[in-house]
């Protein structure tokens, strides 16, 4: 055993030891004094730190599939989701993409010190607003360990320290992750309690964390709604609010009916366990045709279809089954109100069909989570309404819901999405990670 990992059982064992409340101030504590050197240090040196993590990852592909197949075989003994599992899984395909992510970050601008604004006041004192890190940042989140990544990747190269919450479910392969990062930061001047964990001390820990007010800056809860409810309402250290996804896909009636199958298709199925897949595809009355090639291809893509009278119309008598796969084809059932205001993360999506942009603009503004939607039309003035009234975090025309991702946008990778209408909205990366100072320069000047 090395000497580095030697002192991180150590540091392991003497936290487990602690009582819960003293631990959780004390890596408060930790991260506080490590955001102030990590204000110290220049992009050069965090960049360093963010290589050596992506080489730590590509080098322990072994040894972190092998954690990661122990938390997913207890997650399918204890029957956990499909949706769930497919979250928690870190293939070596994955574990690349993470690494990759990294690299762009790497090469994104550092925010630190970037001047938003500023000006000479008529006295003569210089004014300037610029970007400072937000300091210390507490992330709550279950079965994702790429979050773990993400956000100490984000973090780190915008300054921050995080400390990190990721659910017993994902145990094995954080507690892999959390001493790939460490020990890439060991190899820096960046400060090793810039990234750090408190999964040893369970929900009293994270709870404990919400308490943290004036050593913890921020609080981010990331998962389903039930968690980011707890800490919304529970949290006194200020708090990110990262929505759920019940995202919509509006079919107008002048779509194009192979560009509506191969986006609806795309944002469903191409993988339904996220928060930007769609679950509610809501069909002009007039775009049976647009309507006809989405419903069959759902259908033998396997989806299960919660559809309204005219919907069901639209449905051919006798629908081809997936040759390769005969026994995926969904099933048929009528839609519900509770199945529009479900966030179903599977293979299963609610459908409607609307007579006019004005019925699906109010339909989304009733069941909306605010996260993504989406219109499929020809019409630009439609298209400009569309992105004018509906009030999400991002509004997509002619494209995928599945783009909304802090990759897909340039941003290397994101904290999450939020669903909040404060300086952070929709995907997050290292510009909302940081917040401003105003530093003022005179020569002697007073007020009169």
């Amino acid at each position: 055993m090395s000497t580095e990992t030697q002192h991180e059982t150590a540091e392991t064992q003497q936290q487990e030891a602690q009582p819960i409340t003293e631990a959780i101030r004390e890596i408060s504590q930790r991260a506080r004094a490590a955001s102030r050197g990590l204000a110290r240090l220049d992009r050069n040196h965090k960049d360093r730190a963010l290589a050596a993590v992506a080489s730590g990852l590509r080098e322990s592909v072994t040894s972190l599939t092998a954690a990661n197949e122990e938390d997913l075989a207890r997650g399918r003994d204890n029957g956990m989701s499909r949706s769930l599992l497919d979250r928690l899984a870190l293939t070596e395909q994955r574990i690349e993409a993470l690494a990759a992510s990294v690299e762009e970050i790497i090469g994104l601008e550092d925010p630190v010190g970037r001047v938003l604004q500023g000006r000479t006041l008529p006295n003569g004192l210089r004014l300037s607003q610029v970007a400072v890190p937000l300091g210390v940042v507490g992330v709550i989140y279950e079965a994702r360990p790429n979050v773990t990544v993400d956000i100490a990747a984000l973090a780190l190269k915008s300054g921050n320290a995080a400390v990190l919450r990721g659910g017993s479910a994902a145990q094995k392969t954080n507690e892999m992750l959390l001493s790939i990062l460490r020990e890439a930061l060991r190899s820096t001047r960046v400060p090793v309690d810039a990234v750090q964990s408190i999964d040893a001390y369970g929900r009293e820990g994270a709870t404990e964390l919400m308490t943290t007010r004036g050593s913890v800056d921020v609080l981010i809860p990331r998962g389903g709604r039930e968690l980011i409810q707890h800490v919304v309402q529970n949290s006194r250290v200020p708090v990110i609010e990262t929505g759920e996804g019940n995202v919509h896909i509006y079919v107008d009636a002048s779509a194009d009916p192979e560009t509506t199958r191969d986006i609806v298709l795309n944002a469903k199925t191409s993988r339904p366990s996220v928060c930007n897949a769609a679950e509610t595809l809501l069909l002009h009355a007039q775009a049976e045709a647009a309507g006809r090639e989405a419903l069959g291809v759902l259908h033998r893509a396997g989806v299960t279809l919660h559809v309204d009278p005219r919907a069901r119309d639209w449905l051919p008598e006798e629908m081809p089954a997936n040759t390769s796969s005969p026994d995926t084809a969904g099933a048929v059932t009528e839609v519900t109100e509770e199945h529009f205001a479900t966030e179903f993360h599977d293979l299963e999506m609610a459908v409607g069909v609307v007579d006019s942009l004005d019925e699906a603009i109010a339909h989304i503004t009733r069941y909306s989570s605010g996260h993504t939607e989406a219109i499929i039309t020809d019409s630009v003035t439609h298209a400009d309404r569309f992105v004018a009234e509906v009030d999400a975090a991002a509004v997509v025309v002619n494209a995928s819901t599945r783009f909304t991702d802090g990759g897909q946008f340039g941003l290397g990778a994101e904290v999450g999405i939020s669903t909040q209408k404060m300086h952070a909205r929709g995907p997050m990366g290292m510009g909302e990670l940081s917040t401003a100072k105003w530093i003022v320069r005179g020569e002697g000047q007073i007020r009169p």
